[in-house]
């Protein structure tokens, strides 16, 4: 019923995706995170409606076409590619003794399984691969240290090489529960403050912060493209690539901030394996 692909993104600046201040959180902008494992996301809406604004630039006949007709034209229909949520695969962490370390659990690396059809005999916490010094058997992080068990030779395949090329890092999985407290460590923070026009002070409710994604973190999401129009015609692959003119990789924006520096990610289509 679907012609089944999915993406990776790489973060090559911080990525905001999330709610602006409220009461509910104070002055504090956080990103989208996902329930179980409360690390950062970009729901399929933002990444659907990323597509749809640039395929309005590049081939605007063809939007109703892929993404449906719009409410006010009175004729909505169901658009015929669908997107679901990014999740991270993997995210770089500062360590002292090894200046990054790429850490992912494997609640997100199954996930990433089920989406590009890999195999894999298992995910265990603190099984590691990659470069490291030879006798190092934990890592120091700011919450204390990290234990490292037996290399796991599989898990360089779960690391596309597409965006980040050939330069090895130390790759390392760590238990469902302890993903959240490391992914928030990670997070890049920034200050923002509006200054007020007639003093050396903020505005009036002018000061906030905002956290995001760091600049090197890998994500990864479905996508699905029917294989027959509403009338019957048959959809192909190559054709959406053609009509969205996605090359081999190419650079997005998403979020927001994008006009100070944020958003700006490097993202590659695949078919998933068989």
């Amino acid at each position: 019923m679907y012609h089944k692909a999915y993406g990776i993104l790489e973060t090559l600046a911080p990525v905001h995706v999330g709610a602006s201040a409220g009461e509910e959180t104070g002055n504090l902008n956080l990103i989208f995170r996902d329930q179980f494992t409360q690390t950062g996301i970009i729901p399929g809406s933002s990444i659907r409606g990323r597509f749809r604004a640039d395929m309005r630039e590049i081939n605007p006949n063809k939007v109703g076409h892929w993404y449906g007709n719009d409410a006010e034209t009175g004729d909505t229909s169901e658009g015929i590619v669908k997107f679901e949520y990014a999740s991270i695969l993997w995210i770089p962490v500062f360590c002292p003794n090894q200046p990054t370390v790429y850490v992912s659990c494997p609640r997100l690396l199954r996930r990433y399984q089920r989406i590009t059809g890999q195999k894999h005999s298992g995910f265990k916490p603190y099984h590691h691969s990659g470069k490291k010094e030879k006798d190092m058997n934990k890592l120091f992080f700011n919450l204390g240290y990290l234990p490292l068990l037996d290399r796991d030779p599989e898990l360089k395949d779960f690391f596309p090489e597409e965006l980040v090329g050939d330069q090895e890092y130390l790759l390392v999985i760590v238990d469902d529960t302890e993903i959240a407290m490391i992914h928030d460590m990670a997070l890049y923070r920034q200050s923002r403050v509006a200054l007020d026009p007639n003093q050396k002070k903020a505005a009036d409710k002018a000061f906030f912060n905002v956290e995001a994604l760091p600049e090197g973190t890998l994500l990864s999401f479905p996508i699905a493209l029917r294989k027959k129009t509403a009338t019957g015609d048959p959809v192909e692959w190559k054709t959406y690539l053609a009509d969205s003119a996605m090359k081999e990789k190419r650079e997005l924006y998403f979020g927001g901030l994008e006009s100070v520096g944020f958003g700006r990610t490097q993202m590659i289509f695949k078919q998933q394996s068989v």
